[in-house]
């Protein structure tokens, strides 16, 4: 399975990507900003989906709203 960034780049487990767009948080007032860094991906089942921590809060981002760093 190849999981692409909205670069068409291919993402592996470890990656670090950054975010192309201001991302409103579910559940919570949080924002995560344009540019942010994000280390240490996970690949999960879905190839349109990553796990990451941000702020040191878990989350599951699409991959449309990354790109490769």
């Amino acid at each position: 399975m190849e999981v692409k960034d909205s670069n068409g780049n291919i993402l592996q487990d470890g990656d670090a990507v950054t975010v192309i767009k201001d991302l409103k948080v579910r559940g919570s007032s949080e924002v995560i900003k344009r540019g942010t860094l994000i280390k240490s991906i996970r690949l999960t089942n879905d190839p349109a989906e990553i796990d990451c921590r941000v702020n040191k809060t878990a989350m599951v981002l699409r991959t449309e709203f990354v790109k490769k760093a």
